[in-house]
């Protein structure tokens, strides 16, 4: 019969009961509600039934929307950003937090790491030996080629442009560095290329040159940092290379070296020179003094002179006699008018003016009182009032034998 439950049924065989379905998963979610269900009620008649299935399937709705809605948290983390996009159409950017949108398929979040710092190498993969010839050799100005390997780093400044711009980010940058290497590096000769001011040059040139590519594209990335991971001629000619460059250093240390010796030299050359001018200032004001007072001098001398020329001219005589004679070891002895000879000991005299400092002596013998008629111009003494010398002498000798 249609309406027998057995109906269609042997040996067990046929589709399951749907009021039996209905029933089980109404204590499933009456379970997971907190909610016990009666397993010895008796069965409800068929009107019943699907009343209760009608309010199954509001519930199990109700549930379902209830999901769908809590799929729409997410939760943005410190240093990231969310781009929330509304049927595939950017409509907000969110910060740090709990955050929720309009779950799937009406809204996405995509959540963008801002903060995080990436790494590009160009000319060489992980260690510089690993080079890239394709990426590193780049032609200089002077037409010779180097071999340059760098390494860019980089974050995402825009997560809007970033994740809308960029189809693959990595290489985005990759190109872009190669681009400003090879142009930076072709303004250069291979020298400055080479040497360390050369390098740090071509790093801040590069850097420069980069972001003005990625930012006229609307990239959405900034270029923190270019590093020169190695700069080195063809592996063909290294060996003249590295000769060229020792040679360049060797030329600097020579320059450094010729600097500083200058600067020894210079300096006191200069203080010598100072100096000098310093001496013939003072020597020159030395001699000027000197002159005036010699001029100051002659002036008071002409005015006593012209008071007493005689009397004037004696005393500068004696003057000039004693300047002279005070820097002589003779022995002068004055014995105008006199008739004895005056024992003196020459020997002790003679030494005591070889030795240095030692004063001079000068004797002068008592002066006899003499006639105006005696005086004379003449230092000679008359000699027919002296005693011959031999006679002296022999008297002397006597004297000492006894």
């Amino acid at each position: 019969m249609p309406n027998d439950p057995q109906w269609g049924k042997k040996n067990n065989e046929g589709p399951p009961d749907l009021d039996e379905i209905l029933r089980k998963l109404q204590q499933k979610i009456a379970g997971w509600l907190g909610f016990a269900p009666r397993t010895d009620a008796p069965r409800p008649p068929s009107g019943h039934r699907n009343a209760m299935m009608g309010g199954g399937i509001v519930l199990v709705g109700v549930v379902v929307i209830a999901i769908w809605l809590v799929s729409g948290f997410y939760i943005v983390d410190e240093g990231r950003r969310g781009v929330v996009l509304h049927l595939g159409k950017y409509r907000e950017t969110t910060m740090p937090g709990l955050r929720w949108h309009i779950p799937y398929p009406i809204e996405t979040a995509d959540v963008v790491n801002i903060s995080e710092v990436r790494t590009v190498e160009v000319g060489y993969r992980g260690n510089p030996r690993n080079k890239q010839p394709q990426e590193a050799l780049m032609l200089t100005d002077d037409e010779n080629i180097v071999d340059v390997q760098v390494a860019i780093q980089y974050t995402r400044s825009n997560p809007v442009d970033y994740l809308f711009n960029n189809k693959n980010p990595d290489d985005n940058v990759m190109q872009a560095a190669e681009t400003a290497i090879r142009e930076v590096v072709g303004k250069k000769s291979m020298d400055s290329v080479l040497n360390g001011q050369g390098r740090s040059e071509i790093s801040v040139n590069v850097k420069k040159l980069m972001q003005e590519i990625l930012d006229r594209y609307k990239s959405g990335i900034y270029v923190t940092a270019v590093a020169l991971q190695g700069t080195a001629a063809p592996e063909q000619v290294q060996g003249a290379f590295e000769d060229v460059v020792r040679a360049g250093q060797d030329r600097e240390r020579f320059k450094n070296e010729g600097q500083a010796y200058a600067n020894d030299v210079v300096p006191r050359a200069r203080g010598v020179a100072a100096r000098l001018m310093e001496e013939a200032n003072g020597y020159r004001a030395s001699v000027v003094s000197t002159a005036q007072g010699d001029a100051s001098r002659f002036r008071a001398i002409l005015a006593e002179y012209e008071k007493a020329p005689q009397v004037t001219r004696e005393r500068m005589y004696l003057e000039a006699m004693e300047r002279v004679l005070s820097a002589t070891s003779k022995v002068i002895v004055d014995q105008k008018g006199g008739q004895n000879l005056i024992y003196l000991p020459l020997d002790k005299l003679m030494q005591m003016a070889s030795q240095p400092q030692s004063p001079v002596v000068t004797v002068e013998a008592p002066r006899p009182s003499v006639t105006p008629e005696a005086t004379s111009t003449s230092a000679l003494p008359d000699t027919s009032t002296i005693p011959s010398r031999r006679d002296a002498l022999r008297s002397r000798d006597r004297e000492a034998g006894r």
